[in-house]
């Protein structure tokens, strides 16, 4: 689908109602995932801080909600050839255990550097791995051409309008879960959980705001919307690896972004580790770096913006607890 060619408003009504019925399906294989009051954070900003917690699903992270609704809008015959799809981790985990309910198989395509923990995740679920090397832009584009060459099924992470809208299934929770909400914080990478959150509580709680948070080393979403146009840029490493890379050229999620997001903040690498930190020790939670993302974007953000936060209710999207163990240690012994 070209953006040129999109009826924005059109896409997202559409979204919003796919992310209703996909909500009603995935029921028959995960749960809606708890929200959590953060007394500690509600004191620290004067706001009503909830945390929802998608770190506690099958697969460790949201990713499987977006899998689960591509997965389940294919034929019998498409599933049986075997799906393809690229992945830093959490998508291909996602992928993988949609593909082992369904009793189907399929192969990720990994960056070299893509964390041991996750990808051996990917393969104990029965999926397939193969590497690539550089950007995660690169397995994309890997595992695009190896579908396209033998007739097979692409499983995009981010930009497909079953994907988002089965992210979008996450704030149809927050709201059964939450008389009102005032702000959600989420992480922003390719844009997928970002468009499909926010898409539907544009279409169904208008007032709430949306703010995207990016690591300032891996930013290329932010800085594209910022631009007016997808850019490709470089990323520098970032424990926020579950948004680390390059945007897909002609996605969908940008204008997206562009329409829903109210404000973006971006946070350091040692914000991040602080709040990894924050999160195991104060919330008794293991979170992956974009879930801190999250959390370091909501500090930032009520520190600069008190009177715009206070007396607020807040939902931060706790998206992933896959952390890798050497990671996690590695912080823990720095932090000592």
């Amino acid at each position: 689908m070209s953006t040129n060619s999109i009826d924005l408003q059109q896409l997202k009504q559409d979204i919003a109602s796919h992310s209703q019925e996909a909500n009603k399906q995935l029921r028959k294989f995960i749960a809606p995932t708890p929200l959590k009051h953060s007394g500690q954070l509600s004191d620290l900003t004067g706001a009503q801080t909830y945390l929802k917690l998608d770190s506690l699903q099958p697969s460790g992270a949201f990713k499987v909600r977006g899998a689960l609704t591509k997965l389940l809008s294919l034929s019998k015959e498409e599933l049986a050839k075997g799906i393809i799809t690229a992945s830093t981790g959490n998508h291909g985990a996602a992928v993988a255990y949609g593909l082992k309910q369904l009793g189907a198989t399929g192969t990720v395509f990994v960056p070299t550097n893509a964390d041991p923990n996750k990808v051996q995740r990917i393969q104990d679920l029965g999926a397939d791995v193969r590497y690539t090397d550089g950007d995660p832009i690169k397995s994309e584009l890997a595992a695009r051409k190896h579908a396209e060459e033998h007739n097979l099924i692409y499983l995009a992470p981010y930009n497909d309008v079953d994907v988002i809208a089965g992210q979008g299934t996450m704030a149809v929770e927050l709201l059964e879960q939450l008389e009102s909400l005032d702000y959600v914080f989420v992480a922003l990478g390719g844009g997928g959980l970002t468009s499909g959150i926010s898409t539907y509580l544009k279409e169904n709680s208008p007032h709430t705001k949306i703010i995207a948070c990016s690591p300032s080393n891996s930013n290329v979403m932010y800085a594209s919307v910022q631009a007016g146009e997808l850019l490709d840029l470089p990323s520098e490493d970032t424990l926020s690896d579950a948004t680390a890379g390059g945007v897909e050229a002609g996605s969908i999620t940008f204008p997206l972004c562009q329409a829903n997001i109210d404000d973006f903040v971006n946070v350091s690498e040692e914000e991040i580790a602080k709040n990894i930190l924050y999160c195991l020790k104060e919330e008794k939670l293991v979170v992956e770096g974009a879930a801190a993302v999250a959390v370091a974007g909501y500090l930032h953000y009520a520190q600069a913006n008190p009177d715009l936060i206070k007396g607020k209710t807040v939902a931060l999207i706790i998206c992933g607890g896959n952390i890798g163990t050497a990671s996690l240690m590695n912080l823990l012994e720095n932090q000592a």
